[in-house]
C-alpha cells in the first residue's frame, strides 16, 4: 500500500507575541484506503497540523508529500488546486451557503476546479447525494435542512472532486450521538467502498477507538 500523505520532520513556530515551537519534528503517513484519527488535549497541536496538511499553512521546516509528491515550497496558486483537487476538507461547521440549495453547495468546489461541464458536475453531487442518502433535499435551500443533515451535505461537497483523502476537524464535534454515529458510519463506507483514506482530528474517544489508528499528540509531538 503506497502513502496518500506523509510529512517529513515537520517544524512549526509561532513568532508573536514570543517565540512558541507549536509543532516538533512530526513524521508520519496515511496509506491508501487507511481511516486515521488524531487526538490529543486542546492546544496540543492537532489543528495547526491538520492546517499544514492541507496545504493552507506554508509557514513551516520539513517536506510534506501528497501522493508521493513533494508538495512543500510549490506556489499559491498551484497549491489551491492540488487542495481542490485532492483534499476533501469537513469541518466542525458545515460552512455551507444558506441562500444555496444543497444540490448548488455540493457542486461549488466542482465549478471552481472547473475541470467538467456544469451538466457533468449536477450528475456528479447528484450521485454523491444519492450516496449519502439525501438525494431528497437536494432542492432545498440548506437554511431549511437539520444540523445533522447540513453536515452530510457537508461530506457530499467534500468527496465533489473526489479526493485522495478526507481531512476533517472534529466532524462530529457539533453533533448529537446518534447523527455522530451516522458520520463514522459514512466515513466507514467511504473507506471500504470507495477506498478512500481519511484523517479525522477528534475528542471523541469512541469514534477515534474505531478508526484504524490513533495518532495521538502531546505538546506538539506525535507520541504514539
Amino acid at each position: 500500500m503506497g502513502l496518500v500523505l506523509e510529512t517529513r520532520n515537520i517544524n512549526k513556530h509561532f513568532k508573536k507575541p514570543t517565540d512558541f515551537h507549536v509543532l516538533k519534528d512530526i513524521s508520519f503517513g496515511v496509506k491508501e484506503g487507511e481511516f486515521a484519527s488524531i487526538m490529543g488535549k486542546s492546544g496540543s497541536g492537532k489543528s495547526t497540523l491538520l492546517y499544514i496538511l492541507s496545504t493552507m499553512d506554508t509557514e513551516y521546516t520539513g517536506e510534506l508529500y501528497l501522493n508521493n509528491e513533494l508538495i512543500t515550497g510549490k506556489p499559491h496558486e498551484e497549491l489551491s488546486r492540488i487542495r481542490n483537487k485532492h483534499i476533501g476538507f469537513v469541518f466542525q461547521f458545515h460552512y455551507l451557503l444558506s441562500e444555496f440549495s444543497v444540490l448548488e453547495n455540493v457542486m461549488l468546489p466542482a465549478k471552481k476546479l472547473a475541470d467538467k461541464t456544469d451538466a457533468q458536475i449536477k450528475q456528479d453531487a447528484l450521485n454523491k447525494l444519492e450516496m449519502l442518502d439525501i438525494l431528497k433535499l437536494a432542492d432545498k435551500r440548506a437554511s431549511r435542512i437539520s444540523g445533522g443533515e447540513k453536515q452530510r451535505v457537508a461530506i457530499a461537497r467534500a468527496l465533489i472532486n473526489n479526493p485522495t483523502i478526507l481531512m476533517g476537524d472534529e466532524p462530529t464535534g457539533n453533533l448529537d450521538s446518534h447523527n455522530s454515529e451516522n458520520v463514522f458510519g459514512i466515513f466507514k463506507r467511504l473507506k471500504e467502498e470507495e477506498g478512500l483514506s481519511l484523517l479525522i482530528v477528534t475528542h471523541d474517544e469512541d469514534f477515534a477507538k474505531r478508526t484504524d489508528r490513533i495518532i495521538q499528540m502531546e505538546d506538539g509531538r506525535i507520541i504514539s
